[in-house]
């Protein structure tokens, strides 16, 4: 059982709730940053649990920063925890977040999960996010949800933009380089990993690919 399930089962901490499958992608993923001094931001505070999971879970050099649009969240604040009260669709909060913030070793959006939340988020926050850092996008089965501005294919949802953002990965073997071209997410995106309700972003800086050949011609 990994360690934050097993924290998770017994949580001796707030309230949070969490898909069962998470906590597999959340090993393979956020292992490497344990007992680190690292910045890890998440989206979506409610009662605070979650938080304090990351906080046993990355070890005391770790600096959690919650985020919420409910006032009273705020009183959740406690040692190496930092929350701010906003709207992730709001550029202006956004931008003032950036300023207030730390670039981030962890960013994980839990938070209102309607399209141009999720969209507005990622498009503000990517770039802060450290050049080996990660960015998690959850309850992204929320783009199949018609009430929550989804559908299946629909476009402007947040896995339809994700899946465009699959083809930026590979656009340095571009053959129209007017229409199709590297960009900044080609050149930070090291991979893209995509789970039962997760969109999960690897970031590295980049390089055009090099063909590599060794060994002898066999005819």
């Amino acid at each position: 059982m990994s360690a934050l399930r097993e924290y998770f089962d017994r949580n001796p901490g707030r309230n949070m709730r969490k898909w069962d499958g998470y906590f597999e992608v959340y090993e393979r993923h956020f292992a490497r940053f344990r007992d680190r001094a690292v910045n890890v931001l998440e989206i979506g505070v409610s009662h605070g649990g979650s938080l304090q999971m990351w906080k046993m879970y990355f070890g005391s050099q770790a600096r959690i920063f919650g985020v919420d649009i409910v006032p009273h969240c705020k009183a959740l604040e406690e040692d190496r925890i930092t929350i701010h009260i906003g709207d992730q669709r709001d550029p202006a909060f956004l931008a003032k977040l950036r300023a207030e913030v730390p670039r981030l070793d962890v960013l994980i959006d839990d938070g209102g999960h309607r399209m141009e939340e999720q969209i507005a988020t990622f498009e503000a926050l990517f770039p802060h996010v450290a050049d080996d850092g990660v960015y998690v996008c959850e309850d992204a089965h929320t783009s199949y949800w018609s009430q929550w501005g989804g559908g299946l294919r629909k476009p402007g949802t947040f896995i339809e933009y994700a899946k465009r953002l699959v083809d930026q990965l590979t656009a340095w073997h571009t053959t129209d380089p007017a229409n199709y071209a590297p960009d900044e997410f080609t050149r930070s995106a090291h991979s893209m990993h995509f789970y039962n309700s997760m969109v999960v972003i690897e970031k590295h800086r980049m390089q055009p690919p090099r063909k590599l050949e060794s060994g002898k011609l066999s005819f």
